[in-house]
């Protein structure tokens, strides 16, 4: 077969020892970047991309996209030690990694969430080697309504697959998507919301509300119960690595259900984040312990393997309509982009015809440049580990510089930091009404973006909403994006007329 002698000359391409060893350095700082909040794979390539300039282009993409690939696997870090997502992606994470970790259990959630992420990368990178031709043709379908379509599903999934109150569910994310509109309106460019600060031109970035929703808020949580770590008894060693091998085989469907979540997402593109809270809704509602996922006591490791598997996937397949059509799939496939442009690269069909070597070395990379991430978190997981037996006393304060350091890199601006402390006292209110926090960062991230897609659909159609059925691939995407928002209606007048 044509592809997999492509690959076997990409391997040879990617396994000189320079290329090698830049793997391996690209995984370390990609780690360190997907810890620090803030930061992000598309921020710390940016960062790094000058350094690169010197390089041959094949290993610099090498070292760049094994950048990518160590914030993916960093970002489940601080998810599961300190519930404060390193990366988007892991919000879905810290549900039930986080409580696993103060039960004692912080090897084996690490452990489970560093596999499935390699296991969902894995299953992206076969479909990037096999199915490029196939998902280039498919992807060029996509248009305004199709991308709304996909945003809408993501939004009415999380509604329907809800195991708790529908209705608090809703109202976190119209809060969310009231946050979402303050700024500047992206298709006007009129000013929405900003009350006369100028400070607040640019919006609420959606890493600020993470960090204090979920890292400033548990801070406040954790004060208000008692200055203690309940994870610092936790203890990692191979044996517990190779037990929690034993048992991922169980979530083998979890795994399958999670990574076609994730490619789909990714090629589409509608992003990692999306895929992770996705899988894990989906997980939840189909999982005979759904009812247990993200509980204080009885967390769910498949709540882990969910949301990293989709992730993972999602952000290696983000590269194959980048790869082939020069359509990132995601912020950090955009940066990879110009850097392609900069070294005189020009993505599409032909660069599988002009440029080979560089294509399937960058190919045959992501299967070594994961196999090198596993090692290394795999290895570092006791130093991870380790931090839980520090005291909390000790360790709340350098969480919160992190995340006041993450917070101000985002614009450089103290005005953030005001901004992440309100988010955290937000995100405590929220717990302590026990409202969803999850649809609440969903809707900030994507709905600036779904707002943009549905205008620019309504201008094509000029007003008329039947294009969001005006084929079939729109059409089944918006039908079952309205039967998901219906399903908690719906089994409730099921229940009730049983009764």
């Amino acid at each position: 077969m044509e592809e997999i002698n492509s690959l076997m000359h990409g391997f040879a391409v990617a396994m000189t020892p320079t290329n090698l060893a830049l793997m391996f350095v690209g995984v370390i700082l990609g780690v360190v970047i997907g810890v620090l909040p803030g930061l992000g794979g598309a921020n710390g390539i940016a960062i790094l991309l000058p350094l690169t300039f010197t390089m041959p282009p094949t290993s610099a993409i090498i070292m760049l996209s094994c950048i990518y690939w160590g914030a993916l696997f960093g970002g489940a870090i601080t998810s599961i030690l300190f519930n404060i997502p390193g990366e988007p992606w892991s919000v879905a994470t810290t549900f039930d990694g986080f409580p696993l970790a103060q039960n004692g259990q912080a090897g084996r959630a690490l452990t489970a969430a560093f596999t499935s992420s390699f296991i969902g990368a894995l299953v992206a990178v076969v479909l990037i080697t096999f199915l490029s031709p196939l998902v280039a043709r498919f992807a060029l379908k996509f248009g305004p309504p199709e991308f709304f379509s996909v945003y809408l599903l993501t939004f009415c999934a999380f509604v329907g697959m809800s195991k708790g109150n529908p209705m608090k569910t809703v109202v976190a994310m119209m809060l969310g998507f009231a946050l979402a509109a303050v700024g500047q309106d992206t298709v006007t460019g009129a000013l929405r919301l900003t009350f006369g600060f100028t400070e607040m031109l640019k919006g609420f970035d959606f890493l600020i509300a993470v960090i204090g929703l979920f890292g400033i808020s548990e801070i406040l949580q954790t004060l208000e119960e008692g200055l203690e770590f309940k994870g610092k008894e936790a203890r990692l060693n191979s044996r517990v690595v190779l037990e929690t091998w034993k048992e991922l085989p169980r979530y083998w469907l979890t795994s399958i259900r999670s990574s076609a979540v994730g490619c789909f997402m990714g090629i589409v593109p509608g992003g990692a984040t999306p895929a992770s809270f996705m899988a894990y809704g989906i997980a939840q509602r189909v999982s005979p312990n759904g009812a247990d996922f993200g509980s204080d006591k009885k967390p769910q490791i498949e709540g882990v393997v969910a949301p990293e598997t989709a992730a993972h996937a999602a952000g290696t397949s983000a590269l194959l309509p980048m790869l082939t059509l020069g359509v990132p799939g995601s912020p950090t496939a955009a940066v990879l982009l110009g850097g392609l442009l900069i070294w005189g690269l020009q993505p599409g069909p032909l660069l599988f015809v002009e440029q080979k070597d560089f294509v399937w070395g960058l190919i045959a990379s992501m299967y070594l440049g994961n196999i090198a991430g596993l090692i290394v978190v795999l290895t570092c997981v006791p130093l991870f580990a380790a931090i839980l037996r520090v005291p909390f006393a000790i360790i709340a304060p350098v969480i919160l510089v992190i995340c006041a350091i993450g917070a101000f890199t985002v614009h450089t601006s103290i005005f953030d930091i005001y901004l992440m402390v309100i988010f955290g006292v937000i995100g405590y209110i929220f717990k302590k009404l026990d409202y969803p926090l999850a649809p609440l960062v969903l809707a900030i991230v994507l709905g600036d973006r779904a707002e943009e897609s549905f205008r620019q659909a309504m201008l094509l159609s000029q007003g008329d909403v039947s294009i969001f059925f005006s084929n079939a691939l729109v059409g089944s995407i918006t039908a079952l994006s309205l039967a998901l928002l219906a399903w908690p209606f719906v089994s409730a007048l099921i229940a009730r007329g049983k009764r």
